[in-house]
């Protein structure tokens, strides 16, 4: 960038380029704005000495670099995983990567509620203080697919099985000081409306990559209720979108467009940066926000994907429904759209 570049200069790129998506998304937008004046500063060494951390979906892609992040920096990380033996062998490539780590493997089925009302209960029994609860087990399946409990795949393992987990958790969290809870998002939600009328995606022509993004605009436009429901146990949440990063789960379930973006696509490091920067950074980061490269973001790009407070609170009574919980969306559900 040019030496004369100040503030409010940066500022206008860093926009100009979130707004342009492709500039924003891409390994070009984080390596830009790193260079930009006002770079959020990274969190000290030792930033996390002593803390309690648990990642969801830790086996690969951004998942497993989440750990390395948060690891080093001194975290204890649990890795929590569907498979304990490829979580097992991530866990000894972690502890070869980052020497002296404290690491765990824990079992559990993020979208099968029953499984996480058990790794809850086995966590909070043995552990009893959690500091930091990223949420980043993901599917996208070609067809679509029920959990155990009958629900839409997606929506239960990125929107049910998470709110379940930190509710269950919210009395670990509260035994620590401040407790931060990420949900590792999509970009891909800008496209699409809150599937107030239809959460189960039971109308039209199933796409898993439809389903997915839908499910990620319910954890985004969910976020000021949980803001406002988790505050009382001093618990701040946080969604994070980590741009256009090259994954194992985007060669897998979106080929095309990772040989189209191939050559932009952001490393693992740059697509998990800001989740690691979200768990570590001081002071704690604004509860009830959506960030990208380390910035908030709007939750809207377009005026049509805007949804109501009446239609939050109707996403969240259903929610709240699904999973047991008292519905409190009617005391504060945020600004309209």
């Amino acid at each position: 960038m040019p030496a004369g570049v100040g503030r409010v200069g940066a500022r206008w790129v860093d926009t100009v380029m979130d707004r342009s998506l492709v500039a924003g998304y891409s390994r070009l937008g984080i390596s830009v704005r790193r260079r930009l004046p006002g770079w959020p500063a990274d969190p000290v060494l030792g930033a996390l000495g002593g803390r309690q951390v648990v990642v969801t979906g830790a086996t690969s892609g951004l998942g497993e670099q989440t750990c390395v992040g948060l690891a080093a920096l001194g975290a204890a990380v649990h890795l929590v995983v569907r498979d304990p033996d490829k979580g097992a062998r991530v866990r000894d490539s972690l502890r070869r990567r980052c020497p002296g780590a404290e690491l765990r493997v824990w079992r559990c089925d993020v979208s099968d509620l029953i499984d996480v009302r058990r790794f809850t209960a086995e966590f909070a029994a043995e552990v009893g203080r959690l500091d930091v609860l990223v949420h980043n087990a993901g599917v996208m399946p070609a067809q679509r697919t029920q959990s155990k409990q009958g629900h839409e795949l997606s929506l239960a393992t990125h929107v049910l099985g998470p709110v379940l987990m930190t509710e269950l958790l919210r009395s670990t969290l509260a035994a620590a000081e401040s407790s931060r809870v990420v949900f590792v998002t999509s970009g891909g939600m800008y496209a699409q409306r809150l599937p107030v009328g239809d959460p189960e995606y039971l109308k039209g022509s199933y796409r898993g990559a439809s389903a997915y993004a839908r499910s990620k605009r319910v954890q985004v436009s969910l976020l000021p209720i949980l803001a406002q429901r988790w505050a009382p146990a001093r618990v701040t949440v946080c969604a994070m979108h980590p741009g256009w990063a090259d994954t194992p789960g985007v060669a897998s379930s979106l080929p095309g467009f990772g040989r189209l973006a191939g050559p932009i696509l952001r490393d693992v490091a740059d697509g998990a940066d800001t989740t690691v920067w979200l768990a570590a950074t001081e002071p704690t980061p604004p509860t009830g926000r959506l960030w990208h490269d380390r910035r908030p973001r709007p939750e809207h790009l377009v005026p049509w994907t805007r949804e109501t407070r009446a239609a939050r609170a109707s996403m969240w009574s259903w929610c709240a429904l699904s999973l047991g919980l008292p519905d409190t969306a009617t005391e504060w559900c945020g600004a309209d759209g």
